[in-house]
Formats: structure tokens, sequence, C-alpha cells
């Protein structure tokens, strides 16, 4: 009999080039459903996005690139040849920056949406000055580049696992906010990546999962993946963390971000600066995992972030079957929030931790992915 598959077996983003489509795993269903959809249009990729069926900064960054590049490859080009360069490339400048104008507009706070579109942006216009390619040739480089972004995602997840391991010991009890896991990744996830090679090396650690209010990412995702590789994992509501850590039962937090600032001021889901002014009260050592692809130098603060601004529903009726607020009450309910540079203990990317100051010591970890980039 065979097997029967777990969460970690699926892919969370993939591209079917040969249906011209992007598969993802329907995030919004789980931990209920395990359900696979298909992505064929600029709309379905932007519903997708919009709609939290694929999420994570590095994630929905990878369903970006693998969407440019279909939308691209969609677009017909009459009489292919090289001497029809200028015209054919022209009509494709068009459809791809519409295309991308769109799918940038789906979640303004996630840094990783516009940094993939302009890396594709980058490439595509670079290839659109040789004159000696054709249109289906550039569509292949697309292909690669968008395929290129995905290997890097998990690379760069696994490195931060790896500098993550050196802040913590085995037997640690950890805590996490969201879900910044697999499910929001290639592999391994950014937050939980310590907690993945961790289990890989018999390092047992407990960790303590936020169910994340209002849409309980921790709860359906996190605390699902996590129990599924086989981690110790207990879930916690948002307001219990004060209590786990009263006790000693933290030795320290690890938490993913949507964007970073040059400072260090870290957006992650809303929640997460209670999680970080907490572990600051009782000496809890607070760390952002940052894929530096989620690391914004044009920012000064975290005052320059965009916070998006949610439907009231998700805070009025949740994943009930019926309203439990009352009708007409306002309802304030931002996705994000900031959490001050001065309450992280260090900001773990795929170049090394970086530690206060953060205008500094950012500056170096660019340094050194310019030094070093990731081949892969």
């Amino acid at each position: 009999m065979e097997k029967a598959k777990s969460i970690l077996d699926y892919e969370t983003v993939e591209l079917l080039d040969n249906e011209d489509a992007i598969q993802i795993i329907d995030q919004t269903l789980l931990p209920g459903e395990t359900k696979l959809i298909k992505l064929y249009t600029a709309k379905e990729i932007w519903d997708a996005i919009y709609l939290l069926q694929v999420r994570g900064a590095p994630a929905i960054g990878v369903t970006a690139g693998f969407g440019i590049y279909l939308l691209t490859k969609l677009v017909p080009v009459p009489d292919d040849t090289p001497e029809n360069h200028d015209r054919n490339f022209t009509l494709l400048h068009e459809a791809f920056e519409k295309n991308k104008e769109y799918l940038a507009s789906s979640r303004p706070t996630a840094v990783n949406l516009s940094w993939a579109l302009n890396r594709m942006e980058k490439l595509f216009l670079t290839l659109g000055e040789d004159r000696s390619l054709t249109m289906a040739q550039i569509k292949e480089r697309l292909r690669e580049e968008a395929q290129t972004i995905k290997r890097e995602d998990i690379e760069v997840c696994r490195r931060i696992g790896e500098y993550g391991l050196t802040l913590v010991k085995p037997g640690d009890g950890l805590m996490t906010h969201c879900n910044a896991g697999q499910l929001a990744c290639c592999k391994y996830g950014t937050a939980t990546a310590p907690m993945y090679l961790g289990q890989e090396r018999g390092y047992h650690f407990h960790v303590y999962c936020d169910e994340t209010r209002p849409l309980l990412q921790g709860a359906r995702l996190t605390a699902y993946e996590l129990h599924s590789a086989g981690i110790e994992v207990t879930l916690e509501c948002d307001d219990m963390s004060s209590s786990l850590m009263r006790q000693g039962k933290i030795n320290a937090v690890f938490v993913g971000c949507d964007r970073v600032a040059a400072n260090g001021d870290a957006a992650n889901k809303i929640g997460t600066s209670v999680d970080a002014i907490v572990a600051a009260r009782y000496h809890v050592p607070f760390y952002v995992c940052a894929p530096t692809s989620t690391i914004d130098m044009s920012l000064k603060s975290g005052a320059q972030i965009p916070i998006e601004m949610r439907k009231p529903e998700e805070v009025t009726t949740m994943w009930y079957e019926k309203r439990m607020a009352p009708e007409g009450i306002d309802v304030y309910n931002p996705a994000f929030d900031v959490t001050d540079n001065e309450l992280i203990a260090g900001i773990v990317t795929e170049y090394g931790i970086a530690r206060a100051p953060y205008t500094e010591s950012l500056k170096a970890i660019f340094e050194e992915k310019k030094n070093h980039p990731i081949q892969v």
C-alpha cells in the first residue's frame, strides 16, 4: 500500500510549462484539505496572491517570476525572426509592463513580489537590446531565470537555517509567529529553517507556534507542517507568549518578514512586534530571518514600509460559519506591523547574521552578496 503523502511532499509553487500554468497548494484550505490548483491567467495569479492561496514573501516572489514569464510566453508574436526584432520586442514589452504593473498591485508590503518582477524586467530589457535574438529565445531565457529564482530560494533558506542553528542549542524551546515555513517558500522556510535542519541533526527542539489571528496561519500552516515533519510543536494563542516566556520555556524567537528597512526595522505579520516587545521584557533573543531579497535598502526606516489593510470580514467572521461581531462595527485589520530594530537581536540572512547597528551591518551583508553571489 502506497504511503499517504505529507504536506511537505508537495511543491509549494511549481511551473507546469507544458500546460502553460503555475501549480500551487491552495493554502486557504489547509489543514483540512490539500488541493492543488492551476493558474493560467493574470487574474488567476493576482487572485491567488491577494487571497493568500499562495503566501509568504519568498513563495510570492517565485510565483511572480513564473507568472510574468508565463504571461509573456503567451503573447503571440508574428514572423518571429531577428529581422523583426524591434517590432516584435515592442509588442512583447507592452504586454510585459502591463502584466508587471498588474501583478505588483496584488500585495504591496511583500517586497519579494516587486523584487522578482524587477529582476525579470531587468533581464527582459537587457535581452531586448540584442537584436540577434528572436522573441522565442527571449521567452526561454525568462523561463530559465524564473526557475533560477526558485532554486536560489531553496539554497537561501538552507543557508539561513545553518546560520540560525549557530544561535541555539539542542533541546531549546523556540517560538515562531505566522508561517515563515516551507509553505511560505520552496523548501525549509526562513524562520523554520533552523527547526528543519535541527530535526535532521537530532536537536530535538520544542517549537511553540502562535496561532496568528485573524487568519490563523500559525495554527493552520506552521503547526501543521512542523507536526507533519515530526517536530515537537505546541500551538498557543497569540496572547499566551508572555506566559510561556515568563516560565522560561522559550530560549529564542525566530520570525520571518515581508520587508526589512535599511535601519533593521522589520515588517511581518500583525502581532510580530508584540512578541518582540514581550521577548525584550523577558530577555529572550528575537531573530528575524530575512533573505536579502526581502531587505529594502531604499527605505530608511520601517515608517516608510507600506502596510496592507485587509477586509473587515477576516476579523468579524474568520473561519466560522456565521458572523461573530456586531453588524456595522468598525474594524482595524492591518496585515502587518513593524518591529523596531532595537528589539531585534539579529537579522539572519543567507550571507550571515546582521547585528546592530543595522545600517552598517546590512550594507556589509550586501557587499558580501555582491562579491560572492549564490550559484545554483
